[in-house]
C-alpha cells in the first residue's frame, strides 16, 4: 500500500427512480476515478429513496442479491473498468423475507470481496428501519483491498463505539460510514462523533450522506461529506449541505504509524477489565 490513498464519496440527491440513480452513481464513480480516486464509497441505500420514513412494503421491491444482484454485478465492471475499489450500500435479501441494510465491497479488479450488514437498526419516527432490515449477523469484517484494510460501519451504527474498535482491532486503516442522517435529528452530532471514532481508533474515516428532502417525508438530509484523519481532524472541507458532491481527499497512511506510536491507545487497552460490559 502507498503511503497516500485517494479516496472518494459520492454525495447524492434522490431523483425519483432507481435506474438514474445508478446511473448518475456510475457516472460519478467515473468521474471520481479520473481525478485520480482509487477507492470510492457510495451512500446508505444509494440506489433507492431513504423509504424508512415510512413502513411500506412496497419497498421491499427494492432488494437485490448480494453478490448475485444486477447492481452488484454491474458495479464489478465498473470497478474493473475504472480500477478503483468501490463500497457499495445496497437493500439485500438473502431469502424472501429476510432483508438487510447491506455494503458490498468490490476490489479494484472488479473482485467481489464480501459485505457488511447493518447490526444497529433504530426504530424512531422516520427511521423505521426494523420494519425493512433484520440486525446483521456478519459481525465486524475488514476486508484486503488494492487500497489496504478497509471496513464499513453503517449510518446509526456510528453512535455505538464497540463496532469501530472491532473494526480496528481486526486491522482497519480506513473506514467509511455511508448515511442518510437529517437535520434536527443528529446534525449537531455529525461533525463529532466521527472524528472522534478516527481519534480513539487511530484511523482514517470517511463519512458520507445524502442531500434533500424527498417524497416520503420531512426529512432533510444534509450532505456535509468528509474524511476524517486519526488526529480527529477533517481533511479538507465537509461537502456541501444542500448540494451534490464528489469528495476527493488524499489520506496520509504514514499518519498512521506516527498516530498510534504517540497515543498508544491499542497498547493502552484493558480488555481484560472490559468483560461486563459485554455481560450488561
Amino acid at each position: 500500500m502507498s503511503d497516500l490513498v485517494r479516496a472518494g464519496l459520492i454525495q447524492q440527491r434522490w431523483t425519483g427512480d432507481k435506474e438514474s440513480m445508478i446511473a448518475n452513481a456510475v457516472e460519478a464513480i467515473g468521474k471520481a476515478a479520473s481525478q485520480g480516486a482509487q477507492v470510492v464509497c457510495l451512500q446508505e441505500l444509494f440506489y433507492g429513496p431513504y423509504f424508512c420514513q415510512v413502513q411500506d412494503t412496497d419497498y421491499y421491491s427494492y432488494t437485490e442479491g448480494i453478490p448475485d444482484g444486477p447492481t452488484t454485478k454491474l458495479m464489478q465492471e465498473v470497478a474493473e473498468r475504472h480500477g478503483v475499489v468501490l463500497v457499495v450500500p445496497m437493500y439485500e435479501v438473502e431469502q424472501p423475507g429476510v432483508y438487510y441494510n447491506t455494503a458490498a465491497v468490490i476490489d479494484a479488479d472488479g473482485t467481489y470481496l464480501g459485505k457488511h450488514r447493518k447490526n444497529h437498526i433504530p426504530q424512531v419516527k422516520g427511521f423505521w428501519e426494523k420494519f425493512y432490515f433484520r440486525p446483521g449477523n456478519l459481525g465486524y469484517p475488514v476486508f484486503d483491498t488494492a487500497v489496504g484494510r478497509i471496513g464499513v460501519y453503517i449510518c446509526y451504527e456510528r453512535h455505538f463505539p464497540e463496532g469501530w474498535r472491532a473494526l480496528g482491532l481486526a486491522g482497519a486503516k480506513i473506514v467509511f460510514n455511508p448515511s442518510a442522517t437529517s437535520r434536527g435529528l443528529s446534525e449537531y452530532l455529525w461533525r463529532l462523533e466521527q472524528p472522534a471514532a478516527a481519534v480513539a481508533n487511530e484511523y482514517f474515516v470517511g463519512t458520507i450522506n445524502r442531500v434533500g428532502v424527498e417524497s416520503l417525508g420531512d426529512n432533510d438530509f444534509y450532505g456535509q461529506s468528509y474524511f476524517a484523519d486519526p488526529r480527529g481532524q477533517l481533511i479538507g472541507e465537509a461537502a456541501s449541505d444542500t448540494e451534490e458532491e464528489i469528495v476527493i481527499r488524499d489520506l496520509d497512511m504514514g499518519q498512521l504509524a506516527e498516530v498510534r506510536d504517540l497515543w498508544a491507545f491499542y497498547r493502552d487497552r484493558r480488555p481484560d477489565s472490559y468483560g461486563p460490559l459485554a455481560e450488561a
